[in-house]
């Protein structure tokens, strides 16, 4: 493994795994177009994967630390009749129904989907799917209306959860398919990346910090000091495209997810087409 090759893994994550594009996705098909095998037949892959999105975890707890400190403070406040405090309440719940069904199905299926898509030609597809997925959801923003998070019903955001879910499969973006979900329950295009990333941050944090023990037990000091370094070069990606994507989904509120929608059928269709000819750049 080579340093190159992890701070490039880390930048793709880094990004990727915040816009709309699939993370898992690009973590398949950059090392295969790349002829990068020996990062991923690596043992030190998995613990460096790890790591990063920790990096990114942190970045999005950071970047959202102050709405994570009025939901957690509406939990904590006394005054109970407070109406400020509903709304924060509100949020943090809709963000804890959410979360049970994806981390549910992510115990028990994430092996199992990754093993039945493990290869560039399976997440060229779906990343083409992730792109027209994209396009429909901007269609459902032309005739939503404008929703803010609080509003939504438990029913919406466990759905909203439960979806999340699909991106386990390389190809299908977390924060794509949240959003268009979240879209289609008539938040704005800010509401909705704002919902899709405060959910994403319990999931990616939980994930990490399940894993980090199993590298610590290793004595693999090479890997912590991989994987720290790529961390942090993820997190800062993650909270910089964290701030981009915050700011265009707050001045576009027409057609805003079309330029990632059309990258993925783009990038797909040339994936798609280099992998069965086995051609690698």
């Amino acid at each position: 493994m080579l340093w190159t090759q992890i701070m490039v893994t880390a930048l793709v994550q880094g990004i990727t795994e915040l816009f709309p594009i699939s993370s898992v996705g690009h973590a398949v098909i950059m090392p295969y177009l790349l002829g990068w095998t020996n990062l991923t037949d690596s043992e030190q892959f998995l613990p460096l994967v790890v790591m990063l999105h920790l990096g990114t975890a942190i970045a999005l707890l950071w970047y959202f630390r102050r709405d994570w400190a009025y939901l957690v403070g509406a939990v904590l406040q006394r005054n109970h009749r407070d109406r400020g405090r509903q709304p924060h309440l509100r949020v943090l719940l809709l963000i804890v129904v959410a979360t049970i069904p994806a981390a549910l199905i992510g115990k028990l299926f994430e092996h199992k989907l990754r093993e039945l898509f493990p290869s560039a030609v399976s997440a060229s597809v779906f990343l083409m799917v992730n792109g027209l997925v994209l396009l429909i959801a901007d269609r459902l923003r032309r005739n939503a209306g404008n929703g803010e998070m609080e509003r939504m019903s438990y029913l919406q955001s466990y759905l909203i959860g439960a979806l999340q879910a699909l991106a386990l499969i390389p190809g299908i973006s977390r924060s794509g398919i949240t959003m268009a979900a979240g879209l289609a329950t008539g938040l704005t295009y800010e509401d909705a990346a704002r919902f899709s990333f405060l959910l994403a941050t319990p999931i990616i944090l939980g994930a990490g910090v399940l894993e980090i023990p199993k590298v610590v037990h290793a004595h693999a000091h090479d890997i912590m000091l991989y994987g720290l370094v790529g961390g942090i070069v993820a997190g800062v990606c993650a909270y910089l495209s964290t701030a981009f994507l915050m700011r265009y989904f707050k001045t576009h509120e027409v057609k805003a997810l079309r330029p990632f929608a059309y990258y993925c059928l783009i990038a797909g269709a040339v994936v798609f087409v280099l992998s069965l000819k086995g051609i690698h750049l």
